[in-house]
C-alpha cells in the first residue's frame, strides 16, 4: 500500500491532519469550557457537528461528481462519487452514534423523532439504497449512471437537515436554534478549529480512497 503515500502532497497532508487531530482532541478535552447542565456531554458537540459537516461535504462532492460524470461521461468521476459516498456514509453513521450519546443525558433519551434526526436518518437510508444499487444494479455503466442520478437527488435532503430548525416550528423539535456566531469565544473558536480539522481529514480520506479505486480500476482494465 506504499503507493498511497508516494507523493509529497499526500504525505504532507497526512502529517498536517495527524497534528491537527491531536491538537483538536487536546483543545476539546482540556481547553474548552464546561457548559452548565451539560458537563462532559457537551464535549461531544465539538465532534458531532464537525462530523455532520464532513458527511454533508462528502455528499456535496457526490452530487458534483455525479453531474460531471453525466456530462463528461468520464469514469474517473464515478470513482470520485463512490469514494465520497463511502466517506460520507461513514461520517453519517458516526453522526447517528454520537448524537444519541449526547442526547441521552441532555434530553433524557437517545432518540426523538424530531425533524433534524428524522431527515438525517432518511439521508442514511437513501445511501443504503445507493450502495445496494452499486452492489446489485447489474451492468457497471448503467449502475454508474443511476448512482450519479441518485447521488444528485439525495443531496436535496442535506438543506432540509441543515435548515430543519427554521422550517419546522420550535414545538416540533429539540435541536437548539441559536446561531454559532452567538456563542461565546471559548466555544466558537474551538468549534471552528474542529471543523477545519475534520475537513482536512476528509480531504485526506477522499484522496486516499480515490487513489485506491483508481488502482483497482487499472488492474481490472489490464486484466480485460
Amino acid at each position: 500500500m506504499s503507493f498511497l503515500f508516494q507523493d509529497r502532497l499526500t504525505r504532507s497532508l497526512l502529517i498536517i491532519t495527524v497534528i491537527l487531530m491531536a491538537l483538536n482532541l487536546y483543545t476539546i478535552f482540556v481547553i474548552t469550557p464546561m457548559v452548565p447542565e451539560q458537563h462532559w456531554a457537551q464535549k461531544i458537540f465539538y465532534v458531532h457537528v464537525p462530523i455532520a459537516w464532513t458527511g454533508f461535504l462528502s455528499y456535496f462532492i457526490v452530487m458534483v461528481a455525479g453531474i460531471l460524470f453525466l456530462v463528461k461521461k468520464e469514469s474517473r468521476w464515478d470513482r470520485v462519487g463512490l469514494a465520497a459516498a463511502e466517506i460520507g456514509t461513514l461520517f453519517v453513521i458516526l453522526v447517528l452514534i454520537t448524537g444519541p450519546i449526547w442526547a441521552t443525558p441532555i434530553w433524557g433519551r437517545p432518540w426523538i423523532w424530531e425533524p433534524r434526526l428524522t431527515t438525517t436518518l432518511i439521508l442514511f437510508l437513501i445511501y443504503v439504497g445507493y450502495f445496494m444499487l452499486r452492489k446489485f444494479g447489474g451492468h457497471p455503466e448503467r449502475v454508474a449512471r443511476y448512482a450519479a442520478v441518485l447521488g444528485i437527488l439525495a443531496f436535496i435532503d442535506v438543506p432540509l437537515i441543515f435548515y430543519s430548525v427554521k422550517f419546522w416550528a420550535p414545538q416540533f423539535q429539540l435541536h437548539p436554534q441559536v446561531e454559532m456566531v452567538q456563542q461565546p469565544t471559548g466555544i466558537i473558536n474551538p468549534f471552528f478549529f474542529s471543523l477545519s480539522t475534520f475537513t482536512f481529514l476528509f480531504i485526506l480520506m477522499l484522496r486516499l480512497r480515490v487513489r485506491i479505486l483508481n488502482f483497482q480500476y487499472q488492474i481490472k482494465s489490464n486484466n480485460v
